[in-house]
């Protein structure tokens, strides 16, 4: 019985001794986790400074017009591609999703009907195409859950046509660097079913809007006989903004300048919601301007009111950019 008690005794202290190494361990593992975790921070940091455009050599082929080459033969877009005249675009920079803005393209790829795709020829046609113009690679990898997280947010087109930069896609990034077409950035991954392709010419971005003057608007009534105006109002409603007020203080200036101008005010939408609502809601845009512009001394009688909704769009209401389009005040000169 003793020698029993003994054993028993004996087994608890070795089991305590094991439970605290284990502790000791898993504490010193933490430790070293948090510090690998704030090392690979630090070292992704240093990394992405170290990419040097200047550092790429120029290439003197002649590389065409954006967006610089075809798809393979045999391959196709699989739908309307991501073209934008200036946007941005995250490449991996030493396996850090690092912005650049420009003008873009992005597409998924996949086989023309009575094709296979071949994930082996993807790559391969475009890697020796890349290379024959002189481009450069400068990651070929991964990126990490972790750096995922991070930037995906970031992307204002992600999960859009073409998008590259998931964990555990593997990435294949290009630059080339050319005295005539700037700096490109050139990346895709595939699969054996399909492709994706994003390319981006650098550019700076430039400045387009400007104030609407008064000079603006006369002009554009003498020339072409109407001027169309993006006039600011609260959400859904009739109400100018601030912003707003300023373009209808300049329609003013512009009457009172010459005053035998008679003009009608027309209200438009885009083709979003109720057909009826639009048209109501433009129909008293139109006559909030009327009525903005009767308060700042110009007489009633050379002014006309009416909203035509959707019924009279500029462009196709086929995209984000073409209904802000749609959504204006046009002025039409009376004669």
């Amino acid at each position: 019985m003793k020698k029993t008690i003994l054993l028993f005794a004996l087994g608890t202290i070795i089991l305590s001794c094991n439970k605290k190494t284990n502790e000791n361990q898993n504490s010193e593992v933490s430790g070293e986790q948090k510090e690998q975790t704030s090392n690979n921070d630090q070292a992704n940091n240093d990394l992405k400074k170290s990419f040097n455009i200047e550092d790429i050599p120029y290439s003197n082929a002649d590389l065409g017009t954006f967006p610089f080459f075809t798809l393979p033969e045999g391959l196709t877009e699989q739908n309307k591609p991501l073209q934008k005249k200036f946007d941005v675009c995250f490449f991996p920079v030493n396996g850090v999703m690092t912005s650049f803005e420009g003008k873009l393209y992005k597409t998924n790829v996949t086989a023309k009907p009575g094709e296979e795709f071949s994930q082996r020829y993807f790559e391969k046609s475009i890697e020796d195409y890349l290379n024959s113009i002189g481009a450069v690679k400068v990651f070929d990898g991964e990126i990490t859950k972790e750096e995922y997280d991070r930037y995906n947010k970031k992307d204002t087109n992600k999960g859009n046509e073409g998008d590259i930069g998931y964990t555990d896609e593997q990435i294949k990034f290009y630059v080339i660097r050319s005295k005539s077409k700037g700096n490109i950035y050139v990346q895709f991954s595939s699969n054996n079913a399909a492709g994706k392709l994003n390319i981006l010419q650098e550019e700076v971005f430039q400045q387009t809007i400007k104030k609407v003057t008064a000079d603006d608007i006369a002009k554009d009534l003498t020339e072409k006989g109407k001027s169309i105006l993006y006039i600011n109002f609260d959400v859904d409603k009739a109400t100018i903004s601030t912003d707003g007020k300023e373009v209808v203080n300049e329609i003013a200036q512009a009457l009172k300048k010459n005053t035998a101008l008679k003009i009608a005010i027309e209200g438009h939408t885009d083709n979003t919601g109720d057909a009826a609502h639009n048209k109501k809601l433009s129909n008293d845009r139109a006559n909030a301007v009327l009525s903005t512009l009767t308060t700042q001394g110009i007489d009633k009688s050379r002014l006309s009111a009416k909203g035509f909704g959707a019924e009279r769009p500029l462009v196709a209401n086929d995209s984000e950019d073409n209904k802000s389009k749609n959504r204006r005040v046009e002025l039409v000169k009376i004669n």
